[in-house]
């Protein structure tokens, strides 16, 4: 969101070219503050008779002093980082939490537990935990501490301190049960702002995200049809003695164009796919934080009309209505600090990778310009050397 003003801000002996361009858009790095490093690597496959799964290493490193040791290495499976993403929602219902990736990929993109599933997965999960280790107040959380450093059995054993499976869902009943009674009398504007702010996002990136990978599929297509493409006319060249050295030079060209449009794709899979794919998965987070802040105001709405109706002892009522305005008030200051927090990497992350697509273009097409204008020269010498010796008595 730069104005034009800040845009042609830029000094007028300034050079022009894509790459210095480029770098005018690059956001300062934050000073460095952090103590907690996190890295997700080294996927493994374990088959066993009842399932095939991943586990992937994670290693941390960190200076704070409640952790007993600088260093710890744990390995971790897909469900282990669902159980740690279900314990912070449970621990802060309106901070948001950054998103898993889904179970199971998109059908057509790539195979389950092929080599780019899994790097895309370690990616993602790296991602994760990173963005938890970033955050000012989720990173403090005991369980996160307990899924960087328990061994397996360790996590195991505390996993099943947790409530149940039947309490669980009873409390996920529940909470739809109350956002699906009415809207909220008393929500704040500001709040109905972040509702409506995120029905137009949710629109927006849903339908950037359908778009980006319909354009990787044709493109994907592309490339495939140039690499048949460029070996006819090799073929051709065989036979056509005249202008055999033309057809190798253009069987060339298109070879080149396939290598780039190759690069092409590999930034839009490693760059703007899982982004915009990432903030899809957001949305549906701000949707669910945003009903668990009105589910919290609706149930001091409903105390302060029971109170109201007289319907229970004024004392009692009275007292839980306030320990509800303290919840509402936390619940709120909590979104308040998170959302701002949240649309300032958004932006970032958004930013960030629209100008990144846009150098992978630019590149793309100077190399591709680069390749036709080198034939094309080499044609009108080939025709001017025709030329001369035609002329010769």
């Amino acid at each position: 969101d730069m104005s034009l003003a800040e845009v042609n801000s830029f000094s007028p002996s300034m050079p022009i070219s894509p790459s210095s361009m480029i770098n005018q858009y690059k956001f300062e790095d934050e000073p460095e503050l952090r103590d907690l490093f996190i890295t997700v690597d080294d996927p493994e496959s374990h088959i066993t008779a009842i399932e095939t799964f991943i586990t992937y290493r994670v290693v941390t490193k960190t200076s704070r002093g409640e952790f007993d040791s600088s260093e710890y290495e744990v390995r971790r499976r897909y469900q282990d980082f669902l159980w740690l993403k279900s314990k912070l929602e449970e621990a802060h219902p309106t901070l948001i939490i950054p998103p898993l990736p889904e179970k199971f990929i998109m059908k057509g993109m790539v195979e389950r537990f092929s080599d780019e599933f899994i790097e895309t997965r370690r990616k993602a999960l790296h991602k994760f935990l990173n963005r938890i280790a970033d955050h000012p107040t989720l990173t403090f959380n005991e369980d996160f501490k307990i899924f960087l450093t328990a061994q397996a059995w360790e996590l195991s054993s505390h996993k099943k301190q947790g409530p149940s499976l039947l309490s669980r869902m009873g409390q996920t009943v529940r909470a739809v049960a109350s956002s699906v009674r009415g809207g909220v009398k008393n929500r704040p504007e500001m709040f109905t702002e972040m509702n409506d702010y995120m029905e137009t996002f949710s629109q927006k990136i849903n339908v950037l995200d359908k778009i980006a990978h319909r354009i990787y599929k044709e493109e994907r297509e592309y490339c495939n049809e140039m690499k048949e493409y460029g070996p006819i006319y090799t073929l051709w060249s065989a036979s056509e003695e005249d202008t055999a050295d033309s057809l190798k030079r253009v069987a060339s060209c298109i070879d080149k164009c396939c290598k780039a449009t190759e690069k092409r794709m590999a930034g839009l899979s490693e760059n703007l796919l899982p982004i915009l794919h990432e903030y899809v998965l957001y949305s549906e987070i701000l949707v669910g934080v945003l009903k668990r802040r009105d589910q919290i105001q609706g149930e001091l709405d409903s105390k302060v009309d029971a109170l109201a109706n007289k319907k229970a002892e004024k004392d009692l009522f009275s007292e839980e209505i306030g320990k509800l305005e303290d919840k509402v008030e936390c619940a709120n200051n909590a979104l308040k600090a998170d959302w701002e927090r949240w649309k300032q990497n958004m932006q970032c992350d958004m930013r960030s990778t629209f100008t990144n697509v846009a150098e992978n273009n630019l590149h793309y097409y100077e190399e591709c310009l680069a390749t036709w204008e080198s034939f094309l020269a080499s044609q009108r010498v080939d025709l001017h050397v025709e030329e001369n010796s035609e002329d010769r008595p």
